[in-house]
């Protein structure tokens, strides 16, 4: 396995949004989180030789994480078109060995049919913006229909939401841990050139997925 410095260090050529949507929340997965997260994940036994999917994947980081760690297929699913033609050519840069089909369609409502078992790795919207509160309840929803396992990043403070929603849909947070990252500035609303966002990160195992 490689380590999670080579594998950052592979996706620092992944480009980020042309255009970002506020109201869609694009905001970029940092190389450094997304290795973190997926590096975990392959630890745990959650990518190697199984279909791994990212839910809302932007322009790809997570998804061509997963696809540089061994797994059967890498489905990104985004609803954005400009965003996945981004993500294709992340592919090129990155040049992943495993299979990556790229959905154009709703994380919320989910085209999707895969083979067991699945892993989902997912950087959904935080919900933070008003009236888009828990924004990422309807990717947790998914990641319940579609997974054994899901790694999502969430904002700060999500622990008791993410622990019930998971409760209450067949699922146990079986790990949790902060994390920060920095972000540049990209839409009006920003008031810095650069600002450091605290997010929480969950590994949750559904119905009976392993421990």
């Amino acid at each position: 396995m490689a380590t999670k410095r080579a594998l950052e260090t592979k996706l620092a050529v992944v480009a980020g949004f042309d255009d970002p949507r506020a109201a869609l929340e694009q905001y970029p997965t940092p190389p450094e989180l997304a290795a973190h997260v997926v590096h975990l994940a392959d630890l745990h036994g959650d990518v190697e030789a199984r279909t791994v999917i990212d839910l809302g994947a932007g322009t790809g980081m997570f998804a061509l994480a997963a696809a540089l760690r061994g797994p059967a297929r890498v489905v990104g699913l985004e609803l954005d078109p400009s965003a996945l033609a981004v993500a294709r050519e992340n592919e090129r840069r990155v040049a992943a060995s495993a299979p990556v089909h790229w959905v154009r369609g709703d994380a919320t409502r989910a085209p999707l049919s895969v083979p067991d078992p699945a892993t989902v790795v997912m950087n959904p919207p935080f919900g933070a913006r008003t009236g888009n509160e828990h924004a990422d309840r309807a990717f947790l929803a998914t990641a319940a229909e579609v997974s054994a396992v899901s790694y999502s990043v969430h904002n700060a403070g999500s622990r008791e939401f993410v622990e019930s929603f998971a409760a209450d849909n067949g699922g146990t947070v079986t790990h949790a841990f902060g994390a920060s990252f920095e972000l540049d500035r990209q839409f009006e609303h920003h008031t810095a050139d650069r600002t450091e966002i605290d997010a929480e990160v969950f590994r949750i195992a559904w119905d009976g997925g392993s421990d």
